[in-house]
Protein backbone atom coordinates (compact mmCIF):
# COMPACT_ATOMS: atom_id res chain seq x y z
CA UNK A 1 0.00 0.00 0.00
CA UNK A 2 1.31 3.24 -0.76
CA UNK A 3 0.52 7.02 0.20
CA UNK A 4 0.99 9.86 -1.92
CA UNK A 5 2.14 13.22 -0.87
CA UNK A 6 -1.22 14.59 -1.25
CA UNK A 7 -2.05 12.44 1.79
CA UNK A 8 1.12 13.30 3.58
CA UNK A 9 0.39 17.01 3.02
CA UNK A 10 -3.31 16.59 5.03
CA UNK A 11 -1.56 14.87 7.44
CA UNK A 12 1.03 17.40 8.11
CA UNK A 13 -1.50 19.89 8.07
CA UNK A 14 -3.80 18.42 10.55
CA UNK A 15 -0.12 18.03 12.80
CA UNK A 16 0.28 21.68 11.67
CA UNK A 17 3.82 21.07 10.44
CA UNK A 18 5.76 22.64 7.67
CA UNK A 19 7.04 20.67 5.10
CA UNK A 20 9.68 20.48 2.52
CA UNK A 21 9.53 19.22 -0.38
CA UNK A 22 12.32 16.43 0.10
CA UNK A 23 10.72 15.69 3.70
CA UNK A 24 7.24 15.16 1.94
CA UNK A 25 8.90 13.06 -0.15
CA UNK A 26 11.16 10.99 2.12
CA UNK A 27 7.97 10.66 4.19
CA UNK A 28 5.84 9.18 1.53
CA UNK A 29 8.33 6.63 0.92
CA UNK A 30 8.42 5.68 4.98
CA UNK A 31 5.06 5.92 5.89
CA UNK A 32 4.41 3.84 2.49
CA UNK A 33 6.72 1.26 4.20
CA UNK A 34 4.90 1.33 7.59
CA UNK A 35 1.84 0.61 5.99
CA UNK A 36 2.88 -2.16 3.83
CA UNK A 37 4.79 -3.71 7.11
CA UNK A 38 1.25 -3.26 8.73
CA UNK A 39 -0.48 -4.77 5.71
CA UNK A 40 1.82 -8.03 5.94
CA UNK A 41 1.12 -8.33 9.76
CA UNK A 42 -2.91 -8.60 8.80
CA UNK A 43 -1.62 -11.86 6.96
CA UNK A 44 -0.59 -13.78 9.76
CA UNK A 45 -2.97 -16.31 11.14
CA UNK A 46 -3.62 -15.65 14.84
CA UNK A 47 -6.80 -18.07 15.28
CA UNK A 48 -4.63 -19.95 18.09
CA UNK A 49 -3.78 -16.93 19.86
CA UNK A 50 -6.68 -15.73 22.57
CA UNK A 51 -7.54 -11.32 21.93
CA UNK A 52 -6.63 -11.00 25.65
CA UNK A 53 -3.22 -12.45 24.72
CA UNK A 54 -0.38 -10.11 26.55
CA UNK A 55 3.54 -9.93 25.23
CA UNK A 56 4.43 -9.47 29.03
CA UNK A 57 2.80 -11.09 32.01
CA UNK A 58 2.38 -7.77 33.56
CA UNK A 59 -1.08 -7.27 35.56
CA UNK A 60 -2.25 -3.51 36.50
CA UNK A 61 -0.83 -2.55 39.84
CA UNK A 62 -2.26 -0.69 42.04
CA UNK A 63 -1.65 1.61 44.56
CA UNK A 64 -3.26 2.71 47.94
CA UNK A 65 -5.11 6.28 47.15
CA UNK A 66 -3.69 8.49 50.09
CA UNK A 67 -4.67 12.02 50.52
CA UNK A 68 -1.54 14.31 51.81
CA UNK A 69 -1.38 17.91 51.90
CA UNK A 70 -0.90 19.59 48.50
CA UNK A 71 1.60 22.13 47.41
CA UNK A 72 1.01 26.12 47.72
CA UNK A 73 -0.35 27.01 44.41
CA UNK A 74 1.51 30.42 44.73
CA UNK A 75 4.62 27.48 44.57
CA UNK A 76 3.07 25.78 41.81
CA UNK A 77 2.88 28.92 39.93
CA UNK A 78 5.82 29.81 40.87
CA UNK A 79 7.40 29.01 37.23
CA UNK A 80 4.70 29.60 35.12
CA UNK A 81 5.20 31.97 32.04
CA UNK A 82 1.66 33.18 32.70
CA UNK A 83 -0.81 32.71 35.60
CA UNK A 84 -4.32 34.06 35.73
CA UNK A 85 -6.33 33.92 39.38
CA UNK A 86 -4.63 30.52 40.26
CA UNK A 87 -4.36 29.01 36.82
CA UNK A 88 -1.72 28.59 34.57
CA UNK A 89 -2.20 30.36 31.11
CA UNK A 90 -0.88 28.66 28.12
CA UNK A 91 -1.12 29.46 24.47
CA UNK A 92 -4.36 28.36 22.35
CA UNK A 93 -3.12 25.11 20.29
CA UNK A 94 -6.64 24.33 19.07
CA UNK A 95 -8.88 26.85 16.82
Amino acid sequence: MSITIKEIEHLAKLARLNLSDEEKERLTGEMSGILDFAHKLNELDVSDISPTMHVGADSNVFREDVARESYPTSEILRNAAEADEGCFLVPKTVE
